[in-house]
């Protein structure tokens, strides 16, 4: 079952990351990333082609409040966005009774590579089952993305099913894998 999530005013920090709530003065550093071609491509939406439509997002953001910035401490930047969204576990019979959401993430291909991004999945798990009481986060990729893959496999999601996945941005429907992490689990994942 789908629950509203508020993270305005929430802030987790890691070891080199603050995950907090996106604020106007972000719109530079989100138009930065979602701007260069192949980031958004890779998660379904068209990389942005101005800064208003960045503006557009940010906005959405910031009234969604599901949706954290992901800050780089050391360069004081956001590099990425890590949401908790409706899952598809809510039209699936064997899992619609769980408070569920599904975990999205982008990172700029600044800082592809380096762990950043399963830091960040690994707080949020922490967040999500700890403070707002889920009983299941669920994640999807796209086959090709394997980068998105990686950080899923490495924060103990287990694969569900595949299936299609329609972007409206993109006019393309794509083969996307589905998983699923419950508690118990993510005691024992090993993601950095």
């Amino acid at each position: 079952m789908d629950i509203a999530v508020d993270i305005s005013g929430t802030v987790i920090e890691t070891d080199r990351l603050l995950l907090r709530a996106w604020r106007a003065a972000d719109l530079t550093d989100l138009y930065e990333y979602a701007s260069v071609e192949g980031v958004g491509e890779m998660a379904g939406w068209r990389h942005h082609r101005s800064i208003e439509e960045t503006r557009r997002i940010l906005l959405a953001f910031m009234a969604g409040k599901n949706v954290f910035a992901v800050v780089h401490k050391q360069d004081n930047k956001v590099i990425g966005s890590l949401g908790l969204h409706k899952s598809w576990a809510n039209n699936d019979e064997r899992y619609a009774h769980l408070k569920v959401k599904e975990i999205g993430f982008v990172l700029s291909k600044a800082y592809w590579g380096q762990g950043l991004m399963p830091e960040a999945v690994k707080a949020l798990i922490r967040y999500s089952f700890d403070k707002l009481g889920l009983e299941a986060l669920t994640v999807a990729h796209f086959t090709f993305n394997d980068r998105s893959r990686r950080v899923i496999e490495k924060c103990g999601f287990v694969f569900v099913k595949q299936g299609p996945h329609y972007s409206e941005q993109l006019n393309k429907t794509f083969v996307s894998k589905k998983y699923i992490l419950f508690p118990k689990q993510a005691g024992a994942a090993h993601c950095p």
